[in-house]
């Protein structure tokens, strides 16, 4: 039982790891010369970065990302609170309900902001704002972690909602 249980926590704080660098790196849509996310567009060669801001072309759907993915990541954060809380407060054989809702809010709201950035790609990166051709990159790792967070997020989510207190 005590594997059992400690996999669980390396399993949700891999999720929490994968959301946070998703959420924070510089690779949504990479290029040769070039990295965008959701925050910042750098330019490799130079080192310089421009911030994402509401002079870009569908700024919203950006901002609806940004909002999703802190969300999401929140919730997995509260989600590993909540279940280390449960740990010790439900009496035996209860089920982890709260973590399990939790923990699929978060899994919600990576999948909302992964969806909406796939879906809006082509729009957000046709902004006269940036400096250089953006549009001829690809999805970089960041997004990539993002869709996987989502995958993570959602086993965890129903391992909870399965799992039960045992002594």
């Amino acid at each position: 039982m005590l594997i059992l249980l400690a996999f669980i926590i390396v399993f949700h704080i891999t999720s929490a790891a994968l959301l946070f660098i998703s959420t924070i790196d510089n690779a949504w849509w990479v290029g040769e010369n070039f990295s965008t996310d959701v925050w910042r567009m750098c330019v490799t060669n130079t080192t310089t970065c421009t911030a994402i801001t509401d002079q870009f072309n569908d700024y919203p759907s950006v901002q609806a990302v940004q909002a999703t993915m802190i969300l999401s990541t929140i919730f997995c954060c509260v989600a590993f609170l909540v279940f280390i809380l449960q740990l010790f407060r439900l009496k035996q054989g209860e089920r982890f309900v709260l973590t399990s809702i939790i923990q699929l809010l978060s899994c919600l709201c990576v999948m909302i902001a992964a969806s909406i950035y796939t879906d809006r790609h082509e729009e957000l990166h046709k902004s006269n704002e940036y400096n250089i051709e953006v549009s001829q990159g690809q999805y970089g790792y960041s997004f990539i972690l993002a869709w996987i967070a989502f995958a993570f997020t959602l086993i965890s989510g129903v391992m909870y909602l399965v799992l039960r207190k045992r002594k």
